[in-house]
C-alpha cells in the first residue's frame, strides 16, 4: 500500500491530537481514552491494536461521534479533511458518515436491521446518499454485497439477518459500509467471524480499496497476525493511552514497550508442553474411550416457497461422523456457512437431525425426550459464538453465572456465589465488574462471561462455537491455558468449532475439516497442519494470517 503521513510532508486525512473520552454512569466518571494521537494518511491502512477494553473502540465511534450515552469527548480535536468533526452539528456529521468515513462495526448481530432485508439495507446507503435512484439502488447492492464476499448474493440480498449465518452477517455490514464509497473506512474487528478464505478476500478487497482509489483504513483489531500482515503502521493501546506506535514491521519485530512484547508473545500457534505430551501418547496408543458419537449426520433445513414451488430444502450436513474422546478436543474447521455450527448443535441436541445417530456416554440421545435431554445439559454445554447475545441483558454478571447452577439446584446460594466468583476469577474477569450487567462490558469481557457460565456446572462436555472470536490475544492465551487446565482436572472434553487455524493448533488433539456439508479430510493435528491432503484444507491453511505473524527478534 501506499499513503504517506505528516512526517512525508503531506497533509493527513485523519488527524487526531489529545483525544481524551469520559463515560459517566451512576454519577461516576471514567476515562475511557487519554490524549491519544494518531494519522492516516490517504491510501494508508493504520491498525489499532490491545486488550479488550483498552480503548481502541471508544477512539473508532469517537471519531464518527457516535459514543454511546453517557460518553463525550473531553479534550482533543478530530480533524477529517481538514474539518474538525468535533465541532460539527448532527446534521454536517450525518453527512460525513457513509460519504466520508464509514464504520463497520464489531457485531452484525446488533448492528442489522432484523425486520429488514439485507439487499435493502445496503441499498438504504446508496439512496440516503444520492447515489443511485430506487430502481439502480437494488441492482447495485447486489454487486456490493458480491465485492465484499456474499456467496449468492442475488440471493442473501433477499434474505434477512437471521437467515444468514454470523460470517455472511459481517460481510453484510462491510458491503454496507462499501455501498458509499468512503474516503476512511473505520474498521472496528470485521473479520472477527470470519472464516481464512473470506477473511482474505475481504483485507484483499480493503487493500485494493487504499491502493485504487486512496481509501484510508483505520483498523481496530486484536488480531495481531492481521495487523502484521495488513498494516502500513500499528499503533499499539492500552488502559486508553498510546503505548507504542511505528511501523508495522518495527513493531513487529523490534517492540519497544514491555506491553507489545506480552501481546506478542500471547499469540496462539505452538502447542503447550502438555498439548505435545498428550499427542504423542495418543499417537503411540488407542486413546481413551468415547464421550461422544457422530455417525452419518443430515441435517436439512426447508427454504422458503418462490415461483410457486415449495418442499425446497438445504441440506446442511450431509453423512457427516465423528467421535469426540473424554478428554480430548476435537476441532471442526471449514469456511462459514459448511456447517460447523449446525454440527455444533446436533451434537447437544438442540437441534433434532433429518438423519442418523447420536450417543452421549454410551447412551443414544437421537429422539431422546425432553425429560432425558435435561439431564445432558448438565453434562454437556454450549459456548456461544456471539457474547452480545448469548447474555441476558437483565441480569448481572454474578447473576448470569450462577444461573445454570441454581437452576439445578446446586449448593446453598453462599457456596453459589463463593463458586460463581471463584469461576469469574478464572477467566480473568475483574472483581469490580462482577455487579455490572452485559451492556457495560466490552465483547472480549462478554464472552469470559459465557465461558464462565459454561463451565460452572463442571460439564463433561463443552461444545465451544468460535468461543474466542471477540477476544484479545492476551486474553486467549489465558482462556486456552484455563480450557487446557480444566481439561487436565477434570477431564472435559471439547468440541471446538472455530475459523482461527492458530488456535486448532494449540489446542486440538484431532481436526475435521468440513465443506459444504461433508467431512473432506480428518486426522491429528500434525498431520493436518504438517501433512494436508485435500486441496480445500491446503487453501484454509495457505489463507490463514497466523502464518505470516513476524515474531519478536531476540531480547539480551
Amino acid at each position: 500500500m501506499t499513503g504517506q503521513n505528516e512526517d512525508g510532508g503531506c497533509v493527513p486525512l485523519l488527524d487526531v491530537r489529545g483525544l481524551c473520552v469520559t463515560y459517566r454512569s451512576r454519577g461516576r466518571t471514567t476515562r475511557a481514552v487519554s490524549g491519544v494521537d494518531l494519522t492516516i494518511a490517504a491510501g494508508e491502512t493504520v491498525a489499532v491494536v490491545g486488550e479488550s477494553g483498552s480503548g481502541k473502540s471508544t477512539t473508532a465511534h469517537a471519531l464518527l461521534g457516535l459514543l454511546p450515552a453517557g460518553g463525550r469527548i473531553t479534550a482533543g480535536t478530530v480533524r477529517f479533511g481538514g474539518e474538525d468533526l468535533t465541532a460539527l452539528g448532527d446534521r454536517r456529521l450525518r453527512e460525513v458518515r457513509g460519504r466520508g468515513i464509514a464504520l463497520v462495526p464489531q457485531d452484525p448481530a446488533v448492528s442489522l436491521n432484523p425486520v429488514q432485508r439485507v439487499g435493502d439495507q445496503v441499498a438504504e446507503v446508496l439512496l440516503i446518499h444520492g447515489l443511485a435512484g430506487r430502481k439502480e439502488a437494488a441492482a447495485a447492492a447486489t454487486g456490493i454485497l458480491e465485492l465484499a464476499g456474499m456467496p449468492d448474493p442475488a440471493v442473501r440480498a433477499r434474505n434477512f439477518p437471521h437467515q444468514l449465518s454470523g460470517g455472511m452477517r459481517q460481510r453484510a455490514l462491510i458491503a454496507i459500509a462499501l455501498a458509499g464509497r468512503p474516503r476512511l473506512i473505520v474498521a472496528d474487528e470485521p473479520t472477527s467471524a470470519l472464516d481464512t478464505t473470506v477473511q482474505q478476500r475481504i483485507l484483499d478487497h480493503l487493500q485494493k480499496l487504499s491502493r485504487e482509489s486512496g481509501t484510508a483504513v483505520l483498523l481496530i483489531s486484536h488480531d495481531l497476525a492481521v495487523a502484521a500482515a495488513r498494516a502500513d503502521r500499528i499503533i499499539v493501546m492500552r488502559g486508553g493511552e498510546v503505548v507504542e506506535a511505528g511501523p508495522a514491521e518495527q513493531v513487529m519485530t523490534e517492540p519497544r514497550h514491555e506491553y507489545t512484547r506480552v501481546l506478542l508473545d500471547a499469540v496462539p500457534g505452538a502447542p503447550s508442553r502438555r498439548r505435545a505430551e498428550v499427542r504423542e501418547r495418543e499417537a503411540a496408543a488407542d486413546g481413551p474411550r468415547p464421550l461422544l458419537v457422530a455417525e452419518d449426520l443430515v441435517m436439512d433445513y426447508p427454504l422458503p416457497r418462490t415461483g410457486g414451488s415449495g418442499g425446497r430444502t438445504l441440506r446442511a450436513l450431509d453423512g457427516v461422523g465423528f467421535t469426540v474422546p473424554a478428554g480430548r478436543t476435537v476441532a471442526l474447521v471449514g469456511e462459514s456457512g459448511s456447517g460447523k455450527s449446525t454440527a455444533a448443535r446436533l451434537a447437544l441436541r438442540l437441534l433434532k437431525p433429518s438423519a442418523g445417530r447420536i450417543e452421549f456416554d454410551g447412551r443414544d440421545i437421537t429422539a431422546a425426550p425432553e425429560r432425558e435431554l435435561r439431564a445432558l445439559r448438565r453434562g454437556a454445554q454450549l459456548v456461544h459464538q456471539n457474547p452480545y447475545a448469548a447474555l441476558d441483558p437483565r441480569l448481572t454478571v454474578e447473576r448470569i453465572v450462577e444461573e445454570p447452577l441454581r437452576v439445578f439446584g446446586t449448593e446453598g446460594r453462599t457456596a453459589r456465589r463463593a463458586r460463581v466468583r471463584a469461576l469469574l476469577d478464572r477467566v480473568a474477569l475483574p472483581a469490580h465488574l462482577h455487579e455490572r450487567r452485559p451492556a457495560a462490558l466490552s465483547g472480549g469481557q462478554r464472552q469470559r462471561v459465557a465461558i464462565a457460565r459454561a463451565l460452572a456446572l463442571e460439564p463433561r462436555l463443552v461444545v465451544c462455537d468460535e468461543p474466542l472470536s471477540a477476544l484479545d490475544v492476551s486474553v486467549q492465551a489465558r482462556i486456552l491455558a484455563l480450557l487446557e487446565e480444566l481439561q487436565a482436572e477434570l477431564g472435559i472434553a471439547y468440541l471446538f468449532i472455530t475459523h482461527d487455524l492458530a488456535v486448532v493448533r494449540q489446542i486440538a488433539d484431532e481436526v475435521l475439516v468440513l465443506k459444504d456439508g461433508r467431512i473432506v479430510e480428518s486426522g491429528r493435528t500434525e498431520r493436518i497442519f504438517t501433512s494436508p491432503q485435500h486441496e480445500h484444507t491446503r487453501a484454509l491453511l495457505h489463507a490463514a494470517p497466523q502464518q505470516t505473524v513476524p515474531r519478536p527478534k531476540e531480547r539480551l
